[in-house]
């Protein structure tokens, strides 16, 4: 329970998915916990679940308005000590049709976004020599990708390299900046990407993913709770600029078929 007694967690596309068991277990942990994802209606009833949670809506990509918010978390709270930079998107992109738009909102929600939200926090962190950013990075992109995740992957691997980025120049101040990688995890954005990939049986796709992970299933978005939950606690201060794989085992396996023994 103690492990984030105290804390004040602020978590972005918090609505649902893995930003929801992130919050959760953060609330769990002791922490007060601030939703915010660009889905209002949502993001305000996931947080009349939580004891003791607040939300807005946030468009992460819009500088004004994240700078607009965390003026006003500060304002209410008086600090912030950790910020998980967990709003994304992931949309498929066909190699014959490399549509500029799509890349373009990859980087704009899922880059851009991180940075938006980090220097809204950063100057108050610095202040007070203390911070932990979580940013949610994927095996895909900087560790394996499938056909036609080329936005994705080119924004999820940006996210890496942001995080060690700020992970160097902050570390003077006492401020951790740390990267989770995970693998599938049975969220509203796969099962969107599930569809997109066979609309007639998307159910056929998602049960492809899991049969081939080696602990045989997806992931529970709470996993990852615990996982963030202990990057921001204190028990992690010295733990910096580094990156959390946490799938399963699926990034494991070299090829598909060689190897395979019978029995």
């Amino acid at each position: 329970m103690g492990l984030l007694k105290e804390k004040i967690a602020f978590v972005t596309g918090a609505a649902m998915g893995n930003g929801e068991g992130i919050a959760r277990v953060m609330a769990e942990k002791g922490a007060t916990v601030i939703l915010a994802d660009i889905n209002k209606e949502a993001v305000f009833e996931t947080a009349k679940t939580i004891d003791g949670a607040v939300a807005y809506q946030l468009d992460v990509s819009d500088s004004a308005k994240v700078k607009e918010v965390a003026d006003d978390v500060i304002q209410k709270f008086g600090r912030l000590d950790i910020l998980v930079n967990n709003a994304g998107i992931a949309r498929m992109i066909k190699v014959d049709n490399m549509d500029d738009a799509l890349r373009d909102l990859h980087w704009r929600v899922n880059v851009v976004g991180c940075w938006n939200c980090t220097k809204a926090f950063i100057s108050h962190m610095i202040k007070r020599r203390y911070g932990r950013i979580v940013n949610m990075s994927s095996v895909t992109g900087p560790r394996v990708v499938d056909p036609g995740m080329m936005g994705y992957a080119i924004s999820k691997a940006g996210i890496l390299g942001f995080t060690k980025a700020i992970a160097i120049d902050v570390a003077k101040y006492g401020i951790t900046s740390n990267a989770i990688l995970p693998g599938y995890f049975l969220t509203p954005m796969v099962r969107h990407s599930a569809h997109e990939t066979d609309p007639e049986n998307p159910g056929r796709v998602l049960d492809g993913i899991a049969g081939k992970v080696p602990l045989g299933r997806f992931g529970d978005p709470k996993e990852i709770g615990y996982l963030a939950a202990f990057i921001a606690s204190d028990e992690a201060a010295y733990i910096t600029g580094t990156e959390f794989l946490i799938d399963g085992g699926s990034t494991l396996p070299e090829t598909g078929t060689m190897g395979v023994l019978d029995g």
